[in-house]
């Protein structure tokens, strides 16, 4: 039975939903999780269709547990037009966030450097809450 689950795949599914599982009921609930901000979403987003082009299933499904991100993918173009991201025919096969590492290892304006500004976070929370060795 085994041999045939394992053949199936079904073996692998179930393996990483109980770890999703067992992730969600170690986690600790009395703390409740900040709300997921919109660029949260975004980038939880670009790392699960990442996660889901390699095949790191079980990452992604511990993910998605974790992070409150709804069980069905956003759609890529919504994910796209968010992002202002346009995409040839060649880009779609790939996941977005391998075309928006591309684009700034490559591009040569600006000096080789983008100006970053300051992103949302979620209320109560400080840079230095979210980056190790940043002090605020």
């Amino acid at each position: 039975v085994r041999e045939t689950l394992e053949s199936r795949g079904v073996l692998a599914q179930l393996k990483a939903r109980i770890r999703a599982e067992v992730f969600s009921a170690l986690d600790d609930q009395r703390e409740p999780r900040p709300p997921l901000s919109h660029e949260n979403l975004l980038i939880n987003e670009l790392i699960r269709e990442y996660l889901d082009f390699n095949k790191y299933r079980y990452t992604a499904s511990v993910l998605t547990a974790e992070s409150g991100q709804p069980e069905v993918p956003l759609d890529r173009q919504f994910l796209a037009n968010e992002l202002r991201v346009s995409e040839d025919a060649s880009s779609k096969s790939v996941p977005l966030l391998y075309g928006l590492v591309s684009h700034f290892v490559n591009s040569s304006d600006a000096g080789g450097k983008v100006f970053l500004r300051g992103a949302s976070l979620p209320a109560g929370t400080s840079a230095s809450d979210t980056v190790p060795g940043l002090d605020a």
